[in-house]
């Protein structure tokens, strides 16, 4: 497991459980189609370990206006 997942930092960062999920499943969706990792070493790393170092350097967001995803959670 991903050290990262285990911590709320991450959830506290996006703002959700489910957010951070939706967030998650757009960007490695877009990384399994051929976009490029935003972090410098990406070399030998998941797409899921990409993902969350992406977000942890907030290199990625939810965008709330164009997201969709709304309301508060847990």
């Amino acid at each position: 497991m991903i050290e990262e997942l285990k911590s709320t930092e991450i959830i506290n960062k996006v703002g959700g459980k489910f957010k951070l999920t939706a967030l998650i499943q757009k960007r490695l969706d877009e990384l399994m189609q051929g976009g490029r990792p935003l972090i410098e070493d990406a070399e030998g790393k998941t797409h899921l370990e990409i993902v969350i170092q992406e977000i942890l350097q907030d290199k990625i967001a939810v965008d709330q206006e164009t997201s969709g995803i709304q309301g508060s959670e847990e």
